[in-house]
């Protein structure tokens, strides 16, 4: 399995042509500054991540895979131009911080065929295979279920973290790494990049974003799947960028999701401590809570700011007390947002799928601000301007 890569050897170059060597023919992989990013990355990922063996080799099939679909992708985009005129405007958006019930109420929503969704085998192997027709989707389905099967086998404790399921809708973070201008800092430690990455233009990631859910909304199509209305998405990582996305999806409308940060932010990177494991021998644990409660709280800080400049119909607030408490309350709120009839068959689709799905279904997951080097007085200080907004009349 590449014996030859050595640790500290990611090269772009290399990248590349491992890349086209599994996409005979083809060499565009689209035009934005994918390059550069991805030269940043390997930079930080070579430097500072601290790569075992086994992460390296895992990494760089990662890397390449990604660069493999953008070729295929633009190759698709050029025999069908027909895909560029799919008309994608007006998602309906869950952003909040990680941890905050963002993923029950998409998966409860998804469930109503008027949204379209990515399943998460579709936001790993978003293109088809080599060999395979863009209606192909049963060997990409099973080796996402294989995959995810080798996670929680390698960590089972991800299942109380988050609950990967290759056939569930999922969030569309594994489509934006597609444009290597995106929080890796999930995967590994790669401060550098990060800090690089706040300075950049990340417009990219959402056009990119854009053209990859006009790809998937297609191949739907070619599978002959229900047309939807539009498309449900769901990611914290768009606190960081708030702004562009209402750009790029001009009828956007956001739901905003909220909990106390003190119990969030320790589990987050606790997820993203699990995440660096997979990749690292060493992962440092104070490292992934100073970054991730950095980030969280800047991105926290920016979604509000945001928010200020728009049109104050374009956001929903709902608390993770009433997703838990009151799930068909809080639909019936996101539903008459959204200016879609909550219908019977929705109503009794979305109990079904709660009464067979609830978080007591998984296990506790188990954290605390200590471990992370964080403390409640630092949760206090980062997000007082955001408790005062959004928590003082919560339950």
């Amino acid at each position: 399995m590449n014996a030859h890569i050595t640790p500290q050897a990611l090269q772009v170059e290399e990248l590349l042509r491992a890349a086209r060597d599994r996409a005979p023919g083809l060499d565009d992989f689209g035009q934005d500054n994918y390059r550069q990013a991805l030269q940043m990355l390997c930079t930080s990922l070579n430097t500072e991540a601290k790569l075992s063996a086994a992460g390296l080799v895992m990494m760089r099939e990662r890397l390449v895979g990604q660069l493999v679909n953008r070729l295929i992708m633009e190759d698709y985009f050029k025999r069908f131009p027909e895909i560029h005129q799919i008309q994608i405007d007006d998602p309906l958006v869950i952003v909040g911080l990680p941890r905050t019930g963002t993923t029950m109420l998409q998966r409860t929503l998804a469930v109503d065929p008027r949204f379209y969704s990515a399943a998460w085998w579709e936001t790993r192997y978003p293109a088809p295979l080599l060999g395979e027709g863009p209606q192909d989707a049963a060997t990409r389905i099973e080796l996402a279920k294989a995959e995810v099967a080798q996670t929680i086998e390698a960590i089972p404790q991800i299942l109380s973290i988050h609950p990967m399921n290759a056939t569930l809708c999922d969030e569309e973070f594994m489509l934006m790494e597609h444009s290597f201008l995106c929080a890796m800092d999930a995967y590994a430690d790669v401060p550098s990049y990060t800090a690089w990455l706040d300075q950049q233009d990340q417009r990219p990631v959402y056009t990119q974003l854009k053209k990859m859910l006009q790809f998937l909304q297609w191949q739907k199509q070619q599978r002959g799947e229900p047309q939807g209305q539009r498309w449900l998405l769901k990611a914290p990582q768009h606190l960081h960028t708030l702004e562009i996305l209402l750009s790029v999806f001009p009828g956007a409308q956001v739901i905003l999701t909220h909990r106390e940060p003190a119990q969030t932010i320790p589990s987050m990177a606790s997820m993203a401590h699990t995440l660096w494991k997979i990749y690292s021998d060493t992962p440092d644990p104070l490292s992934t809570g100073r970054q991730w409660n950095t980030r969280m709280a800047r991105g926290i800080h920016h979604t509000m700011h945001v928010r200020d400049a728009q049109d104050a119909s374009r956001f929903l607030d709902i608390h993770f007390a009433d997703t838990v408490s009151q799930p068909m309350e809080v639909l019936e709120k996101v539903y008459q947002f959204a200016g879609l009839p909550f219908t019977e068959k929705a109503r009794s689709d979305a109990q079904q799928w709660l009464s067979s799905n609830g978080r007591e279904k998984r296990a506790g997951h188990d954290y605390s601000l200590q471990t992370f080097g964080l403390s409640e007085q630092q949760m206090q200080t980062d997000y007082a301007q955001y408790r005062a907004r959004h928590l003082q009349d919560a339950h």
